[in-house]
C-alpha cells in the first residue's frame, strides 16, 4: 500500500497543498490534471527526486519521505524517456540489472515483455518515439519496482503507438503491477485507471472510480476537464414530488433531485440529449425547440451545437445526421429526461 498524506511543496507563487491519496496493491491509479498543475512534481516527490515541504510518504507502512531514491522500490518513467544516447537498447535496459551469467537472458525477457526484442542491438539515437517509450518502460521494469510511476507516457505518441502502449500497460496491470500514472488526458485515464484523482489549483478536489469521477463530477472544473459540455448555472426550486424546476437564462427544465431550493448547477451529458425533427411524446420531461448552429465530427459520432435559449450540445450518430439531413440552420427539438440532468449544489457537492 502506497500512502501519500499531506504532501506540500512551494515553487515561487505556485504551491501544491495537502496532496493525500492511497494506492492499494494492484491498483492502476491515475492523477489527472491540466498541464502545469504539478502532477510531475508529485511523482518526483514520491520517487525521491524532490523533497516535500511537508507531508509523508509510506510504502507498506514504512516511511519513505526521506529515503534515498535507490531504497524506495519505485521506478519512474519520465515523459522524455531519458535514455542514454551513447548506449545500445540492450545496455539501456540492462543498466539497472546486477552483473551475472543470466543478465543477457533477463534483458531479452524484459525486451520481449514490451515488444522491443528486435531493437536490442540498436543505438537509442536511431529509435522512433514509440520505440524509445518501449525501451524506457523495459529499463524501468528492470528495477522490479513495487510501484511503477509513469509521467505522461502517451503524451507525444501517434494514435497507433498510443493504442499499443495502452494495451501494454493494461497487460502489466493484469499481471499485478501497481501503477501511478499522471496525465492531462481524461480519455487516457478512462482507458486505464481503476482509481482516478483530479488535481485542481494545487490540490486534489475529487477522487474515486473513473465512473464516479467522470459521470458524477463535484465541481465545474472537473466537469469541464472531463469533457462535459452542458453545464449551466441557475436556481433550483423543489417540486412536491421527486422533480423540481431548474431555471437559468433561456432555460426552464425539470430535474429529478433532492437538492434544496437555491443556487445550483445543472450537468447534462451530451449523449443524454436526443434530437428530432418533430416534437414527440416520450418519457423525456424536457423538450426544447432549438436551431442547429454547428456540427463537428468527434470520435464517438457527431457533436451538434444547438441554440435552445442557451447553447446546448448533443451527440448523435453519423447515421442520424444522414437520416435527418442535418445542416446548420435546421430547426430541431432537443429532449432529455428529468433524470438525465444532475445538480451540483452551490457548495460544490454533487446531489444524487
Amino acid at each position: 500500500m502506497l500512502q501519500i498524506e499531506g504532501l506540500s511543496k512551494r515553487f515561487g507563487t505556485f504551491e501544491l497543498r495537502d496532496i493525500t491519496f492511497d494506492v492499494p496493491p494492484g491498483e492502476y491509479f491515475v492523477l489527472l490534471g491540466e498541464s502545469g498543475a504539478g502532477k510531475t512534481v508529485i511523482l518526483e516527490m514520491v520517487a525521491g527526486l524532490v523533497t516535500p515541504g511537508s507531508g509523508t510518504i509510506r510504502l507498506d507502512g514504512q516511511g519513505m519521505t526521506r529515503r534515498p531514491v535507490q531504497d524506495r522500490k519505485m521506478g519512474l518513467m519520465s515523459q522524455d524517456c531519458a535514455l542514454f544516447p551513447h548506449l545500445t537498447v540492450a545496455r539501456n535496459i540492462g543498466y539497472a540489472l546486477k552483473r551475472g551469467r543470466d543478465k543477457a537472458d533477463q534483458i531479452r525477457t524484459l525486451a520481449s515483455r514490451v515488444g522491443a526484442e528486435h531493437l536490442l542491438k540498436r543505438r537509442c539515437t536511431t529509435l522512433s518515439l514509440g520505440e524509445s517509450q518501449r525501451v524506457a518502460l523495459a529499463r524501468t521494469l528492470a528495477m522490479d519496482p513495487r510501484i511503477l510511476l509513469l509521467d505522461e507516457p502517451l503524451a507525444s505518441l501517434d494514435r497507433k503507438s498510443k493504442a499499443w502502449m495502452r494495451a501494454m500497460l493494461r497487460t502489466l496491470h493484469r499481471q499485478g503491477q501497481t501503477v501511478v500514472h499522471v496525465t492531462h488526458d481524461y480519455e487516457e485515464a478512462l482507458a486505464l485507471a481503476t482509481q482516478v484523482a483530479v488535481l485542481e489549483h494545487g490540490t486534489i478536489t475529487q477522487s474515486g472510480t473513473p465512473d464516479t469521477v467522470f459521470h458524477r463530477p463535484k465541481s465545474e472544473f472537473v466537469a469541464n476537464f472531463v469533457g462535459i459540455r452542458n453545464f449551466f448555472h441557475g436556481e433550483y426550486t423543489r417540486g412536491d414530488q421527486a422533480c423540481g424546476v431548474f431555471r437559468c437564462a433561456g432555460l426552464d427544465v425539470q430535474v429529478a433531485s433532492d437538492l434544496q431550493d437555491g443556487p445550483a448547477c445543472l450537468i447534462v451529458h451530451s449523449d443524454d440529449v436526443t434530437v428530432s425533427l418533430e416534437k414527440y411524446t416520450s418519457s423525456a420531461r424536457n423538450c426544447l425547440p432549438a436551431v442547429l448552429k454547428d456540427m463537428e465530427t468527434v470520435h464517438k459520432g457527431v457533436e451538434l451545437t444547438l441554440d435552445a435559449g442557451v447553447t446546448l450540445y448533443a451527440l448523435v450518430t453519423h447515421a442520424s445526421v444522414q437520416k435527418m439531413r442535418l445542416a446548420p440552420g435546421k430547426k430541431l427539438w432537443a429532449s432529455f429526461k428529468a433524470t438525465g440532468g444532475r445538480l451540483i449544489g452551490a457548495g460544490g457537492v454533487s446531489i444524487d
